[in-house]
This record gives C-alpha cells, structure tokens and sequence, in this order.
C-alpha cells in the first residue's frame, strides 16, 4: 500500500504560523509600517521598484549596515518571467510558481540541476530510458522531460544541466500551453541564466568532497563602457560518489555581451558550451515487488560504460522599447546536441546463472533465496544528435481605458526542431550475482549489432495574445488563447512504424482572477489546457501516429501572502489535472484516446525572512493520482512516480555577523516505479546541514548531505519492469567562495 499519510507534524513545523494564525495575517500592514523584522541587504540591494511587489514597497526600512563581511543572500523572489513570459511579480500570477534562486543553490552546495530541482515539491526524477538521456522530471503526476527551457526556449538537449550559469530555476505548475506550446502537461521548468551586468566581479569558487569530489567555478563579469558589458561563467569537475563505479568528468563555458545597457535598444548575445564525460547509473532491479540492492553502492554494469554528451546552445536577443508603454523584443535560439552512449543497465531477473534460466517477472516474486538468483545484464547502447531553432517576436503594450488598466503581450513563435538516435545492441552480455555482481569491463566475446535508426523532423508555427486587466486597485483578469501548428514526421530502419507523419493544430487557453484586497494578500483561480502530440518529443509508440493529441484541463485557486511586512511569502493553493483523453492500449495492441488520468492535490509554501537572522524556503505538495479510465489493466492505478505527499525544508540561522549554519529534510512517500504498480519504492527522509563563514571578500561553506546516511530510493525508471536508483549516501563538501 502507498503511505498515505499527510505529514502532520513536519506541515506544522513549517505552516503553523502562516495558515494558523489569523493575528499574524493581520499584523502584516502593522510590521509594513512599524518594523517588526528588517529586510536584509542583499534583498534590499536587488530591488528595483518595476520589479517589486507594493508589499515590499510598503515594507522597505533602512538596511542594516554592517561592515567586515558578505550580506547573507536572500532566498526570496519577488518576480518571475516563468508565468506570463515577461518579469511579472509572483502575486500577479494565478498559479503556483516556486523560484530556486542562486542563493538557495550556494547554500546547499546544489550544482547539478537535478539537486536544486529537490526544492520544488511535486518533482520526482526519472532515469534514461525510451532515447531519452539527461534530466527526465516527473512534475504533479506527469514527464516534463520535453518542458524544460532554458531563458524561455525549449531545451531539448538531452544533457546532465549544471547550475553554473544559473540565476534561478523556475517552477511554474499547471497545464501552460498558451504561454509555451506543446507539452507542459504538469507544468514548465525555466532556467534562468546570469546577465552581464554594469558592476565589476570575479568570483572563484573551489570544491572539495569526500569520494573523490573536486570542482571549481569562475565567474567575470565586466563593464565595457557606460552602456555594455561582459560575463563569463566556467567551470570543471570531477566528481565521485558512494555509488560503486560513479565517476562523472565535465566542464562547461557560457559568455555573454549586453549592449545598450540603460538604452531603448539593448542586444544580448549568449551562449552554452558543455561537455560531459559520466559513468550512467541505471540502477538496481526489483524482488518481491519492492527495490533491491545489497548495498546503497552495490552497482550492476560494466566498467567501461561511459555517456558522452556535448551541448552547443547560441542565444540572441534584441529589446527595443518605443516608449515606458511599448516594447517589442525578438529572440532567436540554435542549439545542437550529441550524445554517445555506451550503457549497462540490470536486466531480467533470473533463477539461475545461465541465460536460459528462468526469468521472474512482475515485480519478481519469488521464494527462492537471494544467493540463487541472478541479474542479466542489458545494453542500452546509442548515439543520438539533436538540432533546433527557435524565434520568437513578442510586443509588449500597457494603456488605460478609463478606471481598466491593461497589460498585454503578443507574438508569433516559429521553429525547427530534428532528431537521430542510432541504437546498438551488445551480446552475450555477462549475468551477475544478485547479491554480489563483479565488477568487469565489457568481455571479449560480446559483440555488437547494428540496431534500429530513427531520423526525425518536427517544424512549428505559433501566434499568441495574452491580456492582464486590472479593475480598480483589487481587482486583476488575465486572459489568453494561442494557435499552434505542429507537423512532424518519422522514419525507422527497423521499428515499427516505418514511417509516420502527422500535422496538428490546437488552440491553447488560460483565464484567471485575481483579488488583492490589501497589498500584502493575494487570491487567485485559474484555469488552463495543454496537448501533446504522440511525436511531441519527435519520438513515437506504433500505433499512436495516427491519433490526436492528448489534452489537459487545469484548475486551481489558491492564495498568497507576503507577512512579516513582505519579508515572508506564503503560498496555497489546491489544484485538479486531468487529462481526459489519455492514450491507452487495447488488448488486441490498437491504441485509442479512450484513457482518463486525474491527478488532485494541495500545494503550499513559505520563502524568505522570519526575522533578519532567520531564513527559510519550504515547500508541501499533496498528489492523488489515478488512472480513472484505462484498457490496459491499469485502471484504478497510481501512475508512475507520483507520491503521495512530498515535503522540503530548508532553513538558516546568522547567529553572528560572519557565521551562519542551516539544514533541513526532504521528504519523499511510496510511489510506484511503472503504471502496472507492481514495483513500489518506499518513502524516504534524507537529511541535510550546512555551516559557513562569510567575510567581505571570502567565504568558506561546509555541507554535509544525507546527514543520516539514509539507504533510500532516489531516481525511477519504467522500462524492465521498473528500476530504481539508489541515492548517495553521506557526503562531506567545503567550498571557498573568493572574490576580487
């Protein structure tokens, strides 16, 4: 059974005050006036009245100055771009959004893209499987793989991200189709990159860890003249882990020029250089229903299996404003993938040592003792080369019509996207021990065949209109429809289908309201849909070709609030996805649109300062997921790595002016590892704490994750029945930060 127990006692810990306390709500505009807790500089520093909420407006009181040492970083955003493609203040959004900022990500010592994604609730980690490869998100019940963007584009490389030139990460959940197109089923994940800037720095940061941890980051930022600029991120690592055998090798570039800083016309160019050399971990197979492995580092591959990824990704943007009331912008984005991929992963499970044996299955129940049974080794062995480019025109046009405020955003988004994935299959790969695989590389007699080749297109062609009206002070409408066309095609050497080709147009569409009875209080209702194509990800299932695409109906209402005089930022919201058209395949192997999945949930969370020493970011989620309708047995189901009840709580404490020391847990409950539910991978909570030291020009941080050494369960993976990844046990970090 899947716990279904709300975490009571850790919401209480977080979420008392905020939901519990009526007189806290209504001291908010006392403490804007009166002072009750101080902002901190940092936060101070960074706000500029466009982007600041009339909340923190309110709330501002003179900065604490203090001399000798760094300002502690603030956790709490104000404005994102996630929500309405423009920077908009996250109570003007009717939807849950949560930004993972830099400061956040420093703290934990969070450099892989996937670590700081733990500060979302609702996201759970998928591995590489179906010619996927790289970061594959879960978000509220549904894949995101093909939903991550990068500065507003899609990003369909498939590649391990690094937060090295990362401002931000955000989340932003629901249904959002209108505002991006195809896919964002259970939401959207953009990441936010570093801008070059007016003001000098050169920072250095140094890593060492325990198992063999070693990284480095550099970040230049200078002026060039009054009105441009330059910015360089890099950085290199070599990082082991408790996992047997992990070892990943990379490094990456990303420069950028501004020009026109402070001008009506500014032009941005950037780019992306990446270059991975990882060990994969397509972790361990299942007995008796539940995940097994000897140990948290017991890993079931060759030696020499090796993923080598390569991202090139070129950005220019042009912003020219005719006026404070008219903006237009033009984007464009050319990106290119390749990945080479030499991979072992855990096959059948067998009750004997020879390939005949027989094979277990469904969940691989069994009597017999641990030591007869043995694992056979599977290749997932590819070569796959991604290319895209994208352009997007957008105006921005803000004008009164009476007491009506209107904001509004238009534009035509065009793009190529193409796709091959060359697999290969190795032979006579060894079967290991169940309970004490060896550890070898790839054996002389195991020879390779060509597999299928899979080449892919997809062109696409997009008009957009979106319109935020304000009625009054407390009152603010947001509507928008958008027309995508999306025509692809496919062709196989050896899958089926040998050739498909599809074209489809969907009209997107988002509505919400807004109250904001006083400038610290917020509440929402919203509504949006989504669709997916079956050659979405230019990738396709025979028998779906054909069919049309699967749409997604969204509703939540929620609330937010700024307390403690806009220093803490207070969010709930309960929310339905449904996507009523699901596909589902029949018994006879036909596929048809006859599937209804539901997922229903709460969401809350609370970011910022408690006082001007204290700092938390905390996040709930509550997912109830269901296969409502589905012609292939699994009606009635969980769907695959939705838990019920997730939970993160990260939290800090300056109890000098140079020390500082923080932690928290994440908390994950049961959930399944493939829509049959015959694999279910227990709840977990992992630990973790931080402790550092601030001067003016330096910092030293020590983090220590998975304080307890929790054995637990981190990524999943459908395919073989349903794998599970082990995560790292304890970890020992320090960082030192130097700038000049």
């Amino acid at each position: 059974m899947l716990n279904r127990t709300p975490l009571a006692s850790a919401l209480a810990l977080a979420f008392a005050v905020p939901f519990a306390s009526s007189a806290l709500a209504q001291s908010a505009p006392a403490a804007a006036s009166g002072g009750a807790v101080t902002p901190p500089p940092a936060q101070q520093a960074q706000a500029t009245p466009a982007s600041r909420s009339p909340a923190t407006d309110n709330a501002t009181l003179p900065a604490i100055a203090v001399s000798g040492h760094a300002p502690v970083q603030d956790f709490q955003a104000e404005t994102s771009t996630v929500g309405a493609k423009t920077p908009t203040a996250l109570r003007d959004i009717p939807q849950t959004v949560t930004v993972i900022n830099k400061a956040v990500m420093q703290s934990q010592g969070a450099t892989s893209f996937q670590d700081a994604l733990r500060n979302a609730p609702g996201i759970t980690i998928g591995g590489a499987e179906g010619g996927q490869i790289g970061n594959n998100i879960n978000l509220r019940g549904f894949t995101a793989q093909n939903d991550i963007y990068l500065d507003g584009f899609r990003d369909r490389n498939q590649y391990y991200r690094d937060t090295f030139d990362l401002e931000s990460i955000e989340v932003l959940y629901g249904p959002s189709s209108m505002l991006f197109g195809r896919g964002s089923t259970g939401g959207v994940i953009n990441q936010v990159t570093k801008q070059a800037t007016l003001k000098p720095l050169t920072e250095v940061s140094a890593t060492l860890g325990t198992d063999d941890r070693y990284r480095t980051t550099l970040d230049v930022d200078r002026p060039l003249g009054d009105h441009a600029a330059f910015r360089l991120n890099a950085f290199g690592q070599s990082m082991g882990s408790t996992r047997d055998e992990m070892k990943n090798k990379d490094y990456g570039f990303a420069p950028e020029l501004r020009f026109g800083i402070g001008t009506p016309t500014e032009i941005t160019l950037s780019a992306l250089i990446q270059h991975n050399y990882d060990m994969p971990d397509y972790g361990v197979q299942s007995i008796n229903g539940h995940p097994f492995a000897p140990s948290k580092s017991t890993y079931y591959g060759l030696t020499d299996d090796r993923t080598i990824q390569d991202v090139q990704t070129v950005q220019a943007r042009i912003d020219h404003r005719f006026s404070g009331q008219f903006k237009i912008s033009n984007q464009t984005q050319f990106s290119h993938s390749l990945t080479d991929a030499r991979e072992t992963a855990a096959g059948a499970v067998l009750t004997g040592p020879l390939a005949s044996s027989t094979a277990l299955s469904n969940g691989n129940y069994t009597t017999l003792p641990l030591a007869d049974l043995y694992v056979k080794l599977a290749s997932h062995d590819r070569v796959i080369e991604n290319h895209s480019i994208y352009n997007d025109t957008m105006a921005q046009y803000k004008f009164n019509t009476g007491l009506l405020k209107h904001e509004i955003i238009a534009g035509v988004e065009v793009g190529h996207d193409s796709y091959t994935n060359q697999a290969y299959t190795r032979n006579n790969l060894p079967i290991v021990s169940l309970i004490d695989p060896v550890y070898i590389p790839t054996p002389s007699n195991v020879t390779q065949t060509v597999g299928n080749h899979a080449e892919s297109g997809a062109t696409s062609i997009a008009a957009y209109i979106n319109e935020t009206m304000s009625i009054g002070e407390h009152w603010k409408l947001i509507g928008g429809v958008r027309w995508d066309r999306f025509q692809a095609h496919i062709a196989n050497t050896v899958s089926a289908p040998s050739y498909a080709d599809q074209t489809n147009t969907f009209t997107s569409v988002r509505a919400g309201a807004i109250w904001q009875p006083t400038d610290w209080q917020s509440y929402y209702f919203s509504y949006g849909t989504s669709f997916d194509p079956s050659l979405e990800a230019l990738t396709v299932t025979n028998n779906t070709q054909n069919l049309a695409p699967e749409h997604t109906k969204s509703y939540e209402v929620g609330s937010k609030w700024d307390l403690l005089g806009g220093n803490l930022s207070v969010t709930s919201a309960f929310f339905q996805q449904e996507m009523d058209n699901a596909r589902t395949q029949t018994s006879t192997g036909e596929y048809t649109l006859e599937g209804d999945i539901r997922v229903r949930g709460f969401q809350a969370g609370a970011t910022g300062h408690i006082t001007d020493k204290w700092q938390v970011f905390a996040g709930y989620t509550y997912m109830d997921g269901v296969a409502l309708k589905a012609l292939d047995g699994t009606q009635g189901h969980t769907p695959a790595n939705t838990p019920r009840n997730t939970f993160t709580l990260w939290t800090t404490y300056a109890f000098t002016p140079h020390w500082e020391i923080g932690g928290g847990p994440t908390y994950m409950s049961s959930r399944y590892a493939a829509n049959t539910n015959y694999v279910e991978t227990g709840g977990y909570t992992r630990w973790d704490a931080m402790a550092e030291y601030h001067e003016k020009k330096w910092d030293v941080r020590l983090n220590l994750l998975n304080l307890t050494n929790k054995f637990y369960y981190d990524a999943l993976i459908q395919s073989d029945g349903g794998r599970s990844v082990p995560g790292i046990g304890r970890t020992f970090l320090a960082t030192a930060d130097y700038r000049f």
